[in-house]
């Protein structure tokens, strides 16, 4: 398939095989704020929980250094072949967040982690891995912010992506806790989508959505004081 990300966007190749994230509307939310930041070819950047890898091409393509993180071998096998179909040299790595790259700093570091909500104790299985986080859709969201200080050189960035219905404030406190600055930068409305509407009912239970049928993406932009 070919994505753009909005009209009059640059286009480009991406091959992305079943299992592996789409890119949607909150990849396209983070890469508007990822062209806000000033990325040069000294700029080193993590993508954390890759999937197709379109974030970390178009980081590359800005002129970045880009590692890509993943859990999925199938995620990161695609991420690489999208580099390759794009021109772009990137280096992907197998692990857990940032516990693959163990003792590294990055300059920038974006994320669109799994952020819905979902019923049940037990982890995610299959497809549903790339968006269920959780009964609170925090599953990944408070380790990421917990490692945000650790994995950033001194005047790094953190870029996130997640919904309203995974705790937009516990996330900034949580940044802030850390010793970062951290606001939202980007914000956007969008109807449910099949998996939203699919438990709206046991949203609704927990207080969740109160009868609204949209849901509000944000970008977190963190930084080093």
């Amino acid at each position: 398939m070919t994505i753009g990300f909005a009209p009059g966007a640059d286009r480009y190749h991406c091959w992305i095989p079943p299992g592996v994230y789409r890119p949607q509307t909150d990849t396209g939310l983070l890469r508007g704020a990822l062209h806000r930041e000033r990325i040069t070819a000294r700029t080193e950047v993590l993508d954390l929980g890759t999937g197709s890898g379109a974030l970390a091409v178009e980081a590359s393509r800005l002129g970045a250094r880009v590692t890509a993180v993943d859990i999925s071998w199938r995620a990161l096998a695609t991420a690489w072949c999208n580099g390759l179909l794009n021109g772009q040299v990137m280096k992907v790595r197998h692990g857990d967040l940032a516990a693959a790259v163990p003792g590294r700093r990055f300059d920038l570091v974006i994320t669109n982690p799994p952020y819905v909500p979902a019923p049940g104790d037990g982890p995610p299985r299959g497809r549903a891995r790339a968006w269920d986080a959780g009964t609170d859709g925090r599953l990944l969201i408070d380790r990421i912010c917990a490692a945000a200080p650790t994995v950033l050189r001194p005047a790094g960035t953190l870029l996130m992506v997640h919904s309203h219905l995974s705790g937009v404030e516990e996330s900034l406190a949580r940044l802030r806790s850390g010793g970062l600055s951290a606001e939202v930068v980007e914000r956007t409305r969008l109807p449910f989508g099949p998996v939203l509407r699919s438990r709206a009912g046991w949203l609704r239970e927990r207080g969740l959505v109160a009868g609204r049928t949209n849901e509000e993406l944000v970008v977190i932009r963190a930084e080093h004081t």
